[in-house]
């Protein structure tokens, strides 16, 4: 089998018999990516023999993975057919588990959320969270038909890596969130749920929802921050989420930054949301009003430019930092606010490179994600779809 990739990045097939289910997933990874298209560009596309491509056009639309789309006219000869995703031929559910909430969606192919529900809690435990994917599991069975409930494929966990060691900022005992260490807590809700689980750190997650849903179709290379509670990170190289030997690449967080006060520090004491809350609070504002829905922040504007300002110059470093180690063409921002603070932090990011020590580097894009407070868990609700259907040239995901 070639493995070399095209220029697109996306790897060549083969014509072998033995390999049709990696060409099943090869054309469905293609047409996630792309968009619509014929079985005669999607043959020339990955360069596997249009009968190859037919037959197996032919069985995805047999399962319901596939429809046919609209026939294109306007050529000689007969009027071609694309296929499309078919966004009822699997679903999918994403738990994500926040500091101070967690959200679990049902999402369809194509990456739509059909159903979300939420809890808050002081801090995160696993019994709490049990509970809640399976009331909520059940929740969502109840408003599918039979035949929907069978395309579950499966559940994705996003979780912040190594959580009990974040009982301090949390503000949580630190003997309550040891039980995290040892919790097997994927086994448990694949033992209630009957369905494979796939865990993940969170911002990896955010990280594959963007590359897949948003603006990841854009790059071929990036690397993405996203700011929640704390901040994090995420590396695509070759149109795939790259997970690394632990599940932990792209852990931004971690990275050193030099503050004025304390001396070394790491991003995440630098440009995460939580110093937002600790100045709402010294300010005398209820802190969980950033975490309200719909999400308005005109009201502390004031503690928001603050924030805005520190956080953007850490970035701006950080991005440089990492256009260091690997040659992005983009750096994506995103995170759990308004847009228009989104907006006004990437261009403050990008306002700020010309003024740091460049030389030896290439200016990076700095660009917008546009998943916002939902991508943690659509990227977690995108696991078992991978797992299963499609194409990823660093897969490090495993199931329970």
């Amino acid at each position: 089998m070639d493995t070399k990739t095209t220029d697109t990045g996306v790897f060549r097939g083969s014509n072998q018999s033995g390999l049709r289910d990696y060409n099943e997933r090869l054309v469905l990874s293609v047409i996630q990516r792309f968009g619509a298209m014929p079985g005669v560009e999607i043959a020339r596309f990955l360069g596997i023999s249009s009968q190859t491509v037919s037959v197996i056009l032919r069985g995805l639309e047999a399962d319901g993975l596939l429809k046919r789309g609209d026939p294109q006219r306007g050529k000689v000869g007969k009027p071609s057919i694309p296929m499309e995703i078919d966004p009822d031929g699997v679903y999918s559910v994403g738990l994500k588990i926040g500091r101070r909430s967690a959200d679990l969606v049902l999402v369809d192919l194509i990456g739509t959320v059909r159903q979300q529900l939420q809890i808050t809690y002081r801090y995160p435990m696993p019994n709490t969270l049990l509970e809640f994917v399976r009331n909520g599991l059940d929740a969502f069975r109840g408003e599918m038909t039979e035949d929907q409930a069978a395309r579950i494929s499966g559940i994705g966990v996003a979780k912040p890596f190594e959580i009990w060691n974040w009982y301090e900022t949390i503000g949580a005992p630190e003997a309550d969130l040891q039980i995290w260490r040892t919790f097997d807590f994927e086994a448990e809700i694949s033992a209630f749920s009957g369905l494979p689980v796939f865990a993940e750190n969170d911002a990896t997650a955010a990280c594959r929802a963007e590359n897949i849903y948003g603006r990841g179709r854009e790059y071929c290379d990036f690397a993405y921050f996203y700011i929640g509670a704390f901040v994090g990170g995420g590396v695509v190289l070759n149109h795939s989420v790259f997970e690394g030997t632990h599940g932990n690449a792209g852990a931004f967080g971690s990275l050193p930054v030099f503050a004025a006060k304390s001396g070394g520090a790491q991003l995440i004491d630098a440009a995460s949301l939580y110093l937002l809350e600790s100045d709402l609070a010294t300010s005398g504002i209820d802190p969980l009003r950033i975490w309200n829905t719909p999400q308005d922040w005109s009201e502390f504007s004031e503690n928001v430019d603050r924030w805005v300002d520190q956080a953007a110059l850490h970035l701006a470093r950080a991005a440089l930092t990492v256009c260091a180690v690997i040659d992005f063409e983009a750096v994506l921002i995103d995170g759990a606010f308004p847009v228009d603070v989104r907006n006004r932090l990437v261009d403050k990011v990008d306002a700020l490179l010309p003024t740091l020590d460049m030389r030896g580097l290439v200016r990076p894009k700095i660009e917008a994600g546009v998943m916002g407070r939902n991508a943690r868990a659509l990227g977690a609700a995108s696991a078992p779809v991978f797992a299963h259907y499609l194409i990823n040239t660093h897969g490090g995901m495993t199931s329970v």
